[in-house]
Protein backbone atom coordinates (compact mmCIF):
# COMPACT_ATOMS: atom_id res chain seq x y z
CA UNK A 1 0.00 0.00 0.00
CA UNK A 2 1.61 3.27 -1.07
CA UNK A 3 1.75 5.87 1.61
CA UNK A 4 1.56 9.62 0.79
CA UNK A 5 3.63 12.41 2.37
CA UNK A 6 3.13 16.17 1.74
CA UNK A 7 5.77 17.66 3.78
CA UNK A 8 7.20 19.88 2.82
CA UNK A 9 4.35 20.82 0.56
CA UNK A 10 5.30 20.23 -3.56
CA UNK A 11 5.92 23.85 -5.13
CA UNK A 12 5.38 22.36 -8.73
CA UNK A 13 6.43 24.32 -12.10
CA UNK A 14 5.14 23.98 -15.59
CA UNK A 15 6.32 26.31 -18.37
CA UNK A 16 3.64 28.98 -17.63
CA UNK A 17 2.57 28.47 -14.04
CA UNK A 18 2.98 27.76 -10.49
CA UNK A 19 1.29 25.43 -8.61
CA UNK A 20 1.58 26.33 -4.69
CA UNK A 21 0.00 25.69 -1.07
CA UNK A 22 -3.13 27.94 -1.00
CA UNK A 23 -3.14 29.82 2.49
CA UNK A 24 -5.64 32.72 3.96
CA UNK A 25 -4.37 35.26 1.69
CA UNK A 26 -6.15 33.59 -0.86
CA UNK A 27 -9.11 33.79 0.47
CA UNK A 28 -11.13 36.38 -2.52
CA UNK A 29 -9.86 33.77 -5.10
CA UNK A 30 -11.43 30.86 -3.37
CA UNK A 31 -14.53 32.82 -2.50
CA UNK A 32 -14.83 34.05 -6.50
CA UNK A 33 -14.15 30.85 -7.38
CA UNK A 34 -16.21 29.12 -4.94
CA UNK A 35 -19.32 31.38 -4.83
CA UNK A 36 -19.40 31.59 -8.85
CA UNK A 37 -22.42 29.16 -9.96
CA UNK A 38 -20.43 29.19 -13.60
CA UNK A 39 -17.07 28.08 -11.74
CA UNK A 40 -19.67 25.28 -9.90
CA UNK A 41 -21.96 24.66 -12.43
CA UNK A 42 -20.55 21.08 -12.80
CA UNK A 43 -19.35 20.41 -9.07
CA UNK A 44 -22.19 19.23 -6.97
CA UNK A 45 -21.30 21.04 -3.99
CA UNK A 46 -23.04 24.18 -2.02
CA UNK A 47 -21.47 28.06 -3.42
CA UNK A 48 -19.97 29.49 -0.41
CA UNK A 49 -21.56 32.78 0.27
CA UNK A 50 -18.85 34.83 2.27
CA UNK A 51 -15.29 34.71 3.08
CA UNK A 52 -15.99 32.90 6.31
CA UNK A 53 -17.17 29.93 3.84
CA UNK A 54 -13.95 30.16 1.75
CA UNK A 55 -11.78 30.39 4.93
CA UNK A 56 -13.26 26.99 5.67
CA UNK A 57 -12.96 25.64 2.76
CA UNK A 58 -9.21 27.02 2.71
CA UNK A 59 -8.90 25.26 6.23
CA UNK A 60 -10.07 22.22 4.86
CA UNK A 61 -8.02 21.91 2.09
CA UNK A 62 -5.08 22.11 4.45
CA UNK A 63 -6.49 19.78 6.90
CA UNK A 64 -6.41 16.84 4.32
CA UNK A 65 -3.02 18.34 3.59
CA UNK A 66 -1.59 17.94 6.72
CA UNK A 67 -3.22 14.25 7.23
CA UNK A 68 -1.89 13.12 3.51
CA UNK A 69 -5.21 12.42 2.69
CA UNK A 70 -5.42 14.56 -0.40
CA UNK A 71 -3.47 18.04 -2.14
CA UNK A 72 -4.45 20.55 -4.09
CA UNK A 73 -2.48 23.39 -5.02
CA UNK A 74 -3.59 27.00 -6.04
CA UNK A 75 -3.21 27.58 -9.73
CA UNK A 76 -0.90 30.83 -10.54
CA UNK A 77 1.10 32.14 -13.46
CA UNK A 78 4.57 32.65 -13.20
CA UNK A 79 5.01 36.09 -11.31
CA UNK A 80 1.65 36.82 -10.24
CA UNK A 81 0.38 35.33 -7.21
CA UNK A 82 -3.08 35.97 -7.84
CA UNK A 83 -4.81 32.53 -7.48
CA UNK A 84 -6.85 31.66 -11.16
CA UNK A 85 -7.80 27.99 -9.85
CA UNK A 86 -7.40 25.04 -8.01
CA UNK A 87 -6.29 22.03 -8.80
CA UNK A 88 -5.52 18.80 -6.95
CA UNK A 89 -5.76 14.75 -5.77
CA UNK A 90 -9.15 14.24 -4.40
CA UNK A 91 -10.30 10.54 -2.64
CA UNK A 92 -6.69 9.09 -2.76
CA UNK A 93 -6.87 5.23 -2.43
CA UNK A 94 -3.58 4.19 -1.40
CA UNK A 95 -4.78 0.71 -0.99
CA UNK A 96 -5.34 0.90 -5.06
CA UNK A 97 -2.52 3.02 -6.27
CA UNK A 98 -5.02 4.93 -7.61
CA UNK A 99 -6.18 9.49 -6.67
CA UNK A 100 -8.91 11.15 -8.39
CA UNK A 101 -7.98 14.52 -10.26
CA UNK A 102 -10.31 17.38 -9.97
CA UNK A 103 -9.57 21.09 -10.93
CA UNK A 104 -11.68 24.55 -10.82
CA UNK A 105 -10.42 27.75 -12.47
CA UNK A 106 -11.62 31.15 -12.88
CA UNK A 107 -14.27 31.67 -16.37
CA UNK A 108 -12.03 34.82 -17.45
CA UNK A 109 -8.63 32.14 -17.57
CA UNK A 110 -10.53 29.33 -19.99
CA UNK A 111 -9.38 28.36 -23.35
CA UNK A 112 -5.57 29.48 -22.39
CA UNK A 113 -4.47 25.84 -22.11
CA UNK A 114 -3.68 26.52 -18.25
CA UNK A 115 -5.58 23.39 -17.08
CA UNK A 116 -4.47 20.82 -19.65
CA UNK A 117 -0.78 22.37 -18.71
CA UNK A 118 -1.54 21.70 -15.14
CA UNK A 119 -3.26 18.32 -15.15
CA UNK A 120 -0.48 17.00 -17.34
CA UNK A 121 2.31 18.36 -15.05
CA UNK A 122 -0.03 16.57 -12.05
CA UNK A 123 -0.13 13.78 -14.10
CA UNK A 124 3.66 13.04 -14.04
CA UNK A 125 3.98 14.30 -10.50
CA UNK A 126 1.22 11.36 -9.70
CA UNK A 127 3.23 8.74 -11.42
CA UNK A 128 6.54 9.40 -10.32
CA UNK A 129 6.13 10.67 -7.12
CA UNK A 130 3.18 9.36 -5.49
CA UNK A 131 3.88 6.39 -7.37
CA UNK A 132 0.04 5.95 -8.39
CA UNK A 133 -1.14 3.02 -10.88
CA UNK A 134 -4.18 4.88 -12.14
CA UNK A 135 -5.70 8.11 -12.02
CA UNK A 136 -9.29 9.07 -12.49
CA UNK A 137 -11.72 12.04 -13.22
CA UNK A 138 -15.11 11.98 -12.56
CA UNK A 139 -17.08 14.43 -14.08
CA UNK A 140 -20.83 15.68 -15.29
CA UNK A 141 -21.41 13.82 -18.68
CA UNK A 142 -22.38 17.73 -19.84
CA UNK A 143 -19.24 19.24 -18.81
CA UNK A 144 -17.66 19.44 -22.47
CA UNK A 145 -14.69 21.43 -21.54
CA UNK A 146 -13.60 19.32 -18.85
CA UNK A 147 -13.84 16.17 -21.21
CA UNK A 148 -11.53 18.05 -23.78
CA UNK A 149 -9.23 18.73 -21.70
CA UNK A 150 -9.05 15.13 -19.89
CA UNK A 151 -9.11 13.43 -23.66
CA UNK A 152 -6.16 16.06 -24.85
CA UNK A 153 -4.19 14.68 -21.81
CA UNK A 154 -4.31 10.97 -22.60
CA UNK A 155 -7.33 9.64 -20.21
CA UNK A 156 -10.30 7.26 -21.47
CA UNK A 157 -13.86 7.35 -21.03
CA UNK A 158 -14.21 4.23 -18.95
CA UNK A 159 -17.70 4.45 -17.55
CA UNK A 160 -21.01 6.43 -17.65
CA UNK A 161 -22.62 5.21 -13.99
CA UNK A 162 -26.76 6.54 -14.55
CA UNK A 163 -27.99 8.69 -11.39
CA UNK A 164 -25.39 7.37 -9.04
CA UNK A 165 -25.26 10.58 -7.33
CA UNK A 166 -28.63 12.75 -5.21
CA UNK A 167 -27.92 16.53 -4.80
CA UNK A 168 -30.00 19.14 -4.24
CA UNK A 169 -33.60 16.65 -4.93
CA UNK A 170 -32.14 15.16 -7.98
CA UNK A 171 -30.34 12.44 -9.30
CA UNK A 172 -26.56 13.48 -11.33
CA UNK A 173 -24.76 10.94 -13.35
CA UNK A 174 -21.42 10.54 -13.50
CA UNK A 175 -18.47 9.91 -16.29
CA UNK A 176 -15.53 8.94 -15.42
CA UNK A 177 -12.32 9.30 -17.28
CA UNK A 178 -9.17 7.17 -16.28
CA UNK A 179 -5.58 7.14 -17.10
CA UNK A 180 -3.23 4.06 -16.12
CA UNK A 181 0.72 4.48 -15.56
CA UNK A 182 2.67 3.66 -18.67
CA UNK A 183 5.71 1.95 -17.62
Amino acid sequence: MLEFNFTPFPVIETERLLLRRITNDDVNEVFELRSNPETMKYIPRPLVKNNEDALEHIAMIEQKIVANEGINWGITLKGDSKLLGIIGYYRMQPQNFRAEIGYILLPEFHGRGIIPEAVNRLITYGFKDLKLHSIEAVIDPENYASEKVLQKCGFVKEAHIKESEFYEGRFLDNVIYSLLESK
